[in-house]
């Protein structure tokens, strides 16, 4: 069992991480009408070749089950930030493509998004601490992708 010390670390830990999460995805929609899911779909789109993605490969690409993933599409899709169509090379595959909309309501909010993290989190830190931050980051990424028990390899 982890000590009353390792357990006030862990929650200060979650909860700090949920504070910065729910600030960035407040300022991101106050500031370009993206929620942080948009912008997630977005990000990866637009850094796909001919902003076409294939959309199981999307769901994974962003860590979302495909169920939740087919859902937020449908109200990007009525938005007109993104495009959906059959894939040319597999009949059952659907591709998810960024519309011009969607790139540019993209790039729209991706300087205030950036602003805002450089203003809750960056600017919070020395640059020492950020070094340990990427240190323990790679250090639990490293661990969660050796643990046989999350099923999924991540």
């Amino acid at each position: 069992m982890p000590t009353a010390q390792q357990l006030r670390i862990w929650r200060n830990y979650i909860e700090t991480a949920e504070v910065l999460r729910t600030r960035l995805a407040s300022r991101l929609q106050s500031e370009s009408d993206l929620s942080a899911g948009d912008y997630q779909v977005l990000l990866a789109l637009t850094e796909a070749e001919g902003r076409t993605v294939r959309s199981s490969e999307l769901a994974d690409l962003i860590g979302w089950e495909r169920s939740r993933l087919s859902h937020h599409l449908g109200r990007m899709e009525k938005r007109g930030l993104i495009g959906r169509q059959a894939c040319v090379d597999d009949v059952h595959g659907i591709d998810v493509v960024a519309t011009d909309a969607g790139a540019a309501a993209f790039r729209a909010g991706s300087v205030p998004h950036l602003r805002a993290i450089r203003e809750l989190f960056i600017d919070a830190l020395t640059p020492a601490q950020l070094g340990e931050v990427e240190d323990l980051t790679a250090a639990l990424r490293r661990h969660l992708e050796r643990d046989p028990a999350s099923g999924d390899g991540r």
